[in-house]
């Protein structure tokens, strides 16, 4: 694939953009935790403290529906990091067809879009963060 060269300005407004991205996902991941949370302790009792919440929320089946989410923020902030190679349009492109594919909610099946679905059902923060990303995605596929 042919790589062209983008303007300083075009280069910072694709940066932008992807770190735009990203704040919306990281809103619409603390939502999902959160909510995830409440459930958590619902049938299991209070998490008592930061520290082993954070374990769970690393290692306890109960969260790792929550991965692809957390796994896409960081292939952004990957992305942003890179020093050698500027972001590109195709790269932006790439990355919101992944966010727009990952948060599809289904309420048939299991997995992520089955989860996502029930958080969507329970938790208005869920859905106004689900709004935010979505908005975005639309907005700017006209923009580019």
């Amino acid at each position: 694939m042919e790589r062209t060269e983008a303007s300083p300005q075009e280069r910072e407004t694709l940066r932008r953009d992807l770190t735009e991205l990203r704040e919306k996902l990281v809103v619409l991941h603390k939502a999902l935790i959160d909510s995830e949370r409440v459930e958590y302790e619902s049938s299991f009792g209070t998490i008592p403290t930061p520290n082993q919440f954070l374990k769970l929320l690393i290692n306890d089946p109960w969260f790792a529906w929550l991965q692809p989410v957390s796994a896409m923020v960081v292939a952004i902030d990957e992305l942003l990091d890179e020093k050698e190679e500027p972001v590109t349009k195709a790269d932006l492109a790439r990355v919101k067809s992944q966010t727009s594919t990952l948060l599809k909610a289904s309420e048939e099946g299991e997995g992520f879009g089955r989860s996502y679905f029930e958080s969507l059902q329970r938790e208005p923060d869920v859905v106004l963060a689900h709004a935010a990303v979505m908005r975005l995605l639309k907005d700017s596929k006209g923009a580019h």
